[in-house]
């Protein structure tokens, strides 16, 4: 008795940390709403009309009484599809729903009653055509968005077959078994059509979304799914993990202590949400690559600069062997940190720790150090969207040096704070916005970008509200990616080791 009680009480501590455990916060989030979804259902209609007019029918042949037939060689002429809906419909799904639909066919015919054989085409109309199909969607094992089931039901109405020339009459009064036939094998073969252009056709099409890409040489970007997408009657939420990782250390995990970000507007067809985790993985990827750093010596000095820094610490070159007095100058700016983001309603910043060393490098001989001061500086970042790309431009905000040695020194190294935040604004900030601009993909599929995108900041998150444009039709991208080779999920290059070197920035 006293073991089962132990049992419950240690079951009861761990009910939260399982219950965080299985609801691990996103560092990105995709909501598709409901004026998105009817967006899709138009691309989506014409994929469908395409699918069914390349239905194949059996032959149909058989006997009664005297009356021999064989139709053969069926083809949809036409399609008209008046009545279409799309909807989400919870907790997984779309419905797909075609009312009163009529499917034109044209089919060879071989007649044969008592001694009259007869050979033609002939044309008929399915009408009354109902279709209601329901996608259930859900995560791989590789955390891709899948269709992951389909349920469907077509009904046909009514049909009937025209028919001309000498024997119009008795073909007339023998089509029911004709047209009882084809009605029975058309309707049949729409739901195969429909569930091999979800399962197979669609599916290709969602593996054209980015799961787990590398960004550059240095970091990768992890889209994976963390759960199965949520899906409400009007919105559908889809939850990435979002995190950059070191490619040299795939498997390593940035525990996500950031906000998990809401989305509650469902105005455009489509949001797109950022958490503070999303930025800082991103940062401490790059940091764990060691490229965060930069070095200046010579001629690449600015000369004012090098004059002021000559000056500054004229005292210590003053005590120096005169073989090293004039020799070249070398700054080195290392990121101590990973830099940390803060999202707010007034807008995005980082912050950057990092240590200046200053040096005079003699040749042939070792470096003298001069100094070595600490920095704190703030950047703000505009973050925007692109196409599909996320992009963000940085500005210095706040800069400040002191010394790690002493008070003193730092009130000496005061006449320094503004000709270094010269140098980073003019030196550094342009490198480092070279690269954040080539920026990093969206989770959408190809042949889908956004359009009238506007962001807006939040506690510890942003969200991006944009609207959808197909720049290519499904057939396109699906025909696309079937006839092409398969390609590698990843490239096969290796990462490069982290680096020391400081001209990596």
């Amino acid at each position: 008795m006293a073991a089962g009680s132990r049992l419950l009480l240690l079951r009861l501590l761990l009910l939260p940390w399982l219950v965080a455990a299985s609801h691990s916060p996103p560092g990105c989030k995709i909501r598709i709403t409901s004026k998105g979804l009817d967006l899709v259902k138009h691309e989506g209609l014409r994929f469908v009309e395409q699918e069914l007019e390349n239905i194949t029918v059996s032959d149909l042949h058989g006997k009664e009484g005297q009356f021999h037939y064989n139709i053969s060689q069926v083809k949809v002429m036409d399609l008209q599809l008046p009545f279409s809906d799309l909807h989400f419909q919870p907790q997984q799904h779309l419905a797909f729903n075609i009312n009163n639909a009529s499917i034109s066919l044209r089919f060879r015919r071989q007649l044969l009653y008592w001694f009259f054989y007869d050979i033609g085409s002939i044309n008929a109309s399915a009408d009354g055509v109902h279709i209601h199909t329901v996608l259930q969607l859900a995560k791989d094992e590789v955390g891709r968005l899948k269709i992951s089931n389909m349920s469907c039901n077509a009904s046909i109405a009514r049909m009937h077959a025209g028919f001309s020339g000498t024997l119009r009459k008795v073909y007339e009064f023998l089509s029911t078994f004709i047209v009882t036939g084809m009605r029975f094998l058309l309707s049949q073969q729409i739901c195969p059509s429909l569930e091999h252009a979800s399962l197979v056709l669609l599916n290709s099409l969602l593996d054209t979304v980015p799961v787990r890409n590398y960004v550059d040489e240095h970091i990768g970007i992890d889209y994976s799914l963390l759960r199965d997408p949520a899906v409400s009657p009007e919105t559908l939420d889809l939850d990435f993990k979002g995190m950059f990782f070191y490619r040299a250390r795939e498997d390593q995990e940035l525990e996500n202590h950031a906000v998990e970000p809401v989305i509650k507007e469902t105005e455009r067809m489509v949001y797109v949400a950022f958490s503070e985790y999303f930025f800082d993985s991103a940062m401490h990827a790059y940091f764990q690559a060691g490229v965060l750093a930069i070095e200046l010596e010579g001629e690449k000095v600015p000369k004012d600069l090098e004059v002021l820094l000559r000056a500054t610490f004229f005292g210590t070159i003053f005590m120096l062997n005169p073989a090293v007095v004039d020799a070249p100058l070398r700054l080195v700016l290392q990121v101590s940190a990973p830099p940390r983001c803060v999202i707010k309603p007034s807008g995005t910043s980082i912050s950057v720790s990092a240590f200046l060393n200053i040096s005079l490098v003699p040749t042939d001989r070792p470096a003298v150090q001069l100094s070595s001061m600490a920095m704190e500086s703030k950047l703000s970042a505009k973050v925007y969207l692109q196409g599909k790309a996320l992009r963000v431009q940085l500005d210095l905000r706040r800069f400040r040096i002191y010394s790690k040695q002493s008070a003193l020194e730092s009130l000496a190294l005061f006449s320094l704070q503004a000709p270094l935040k010269t140098l980073l604004q003019l030196t550094i900030m342009p490198i480092i916005n070279e690269r954040t601009k080539k920026g990093v993909q969206i989770p959408l599929p190809e042949g889908m970008d956004f359009t009238r995108e506007v962001v807006t900041n939040h506690a510890g998150f942003l969200t991006v509200g944009a609207d959808l444009h197909f720049s290519k039709g499904l057939r396109e991208v699906i025909e696309k990616y079937r006839s092409a080779p398969a390609v590698p999920a990843e490239p096969t290059v290796q990462p490069p080791a982290a680096s020391t070197d400081p001209h990596q920035l």
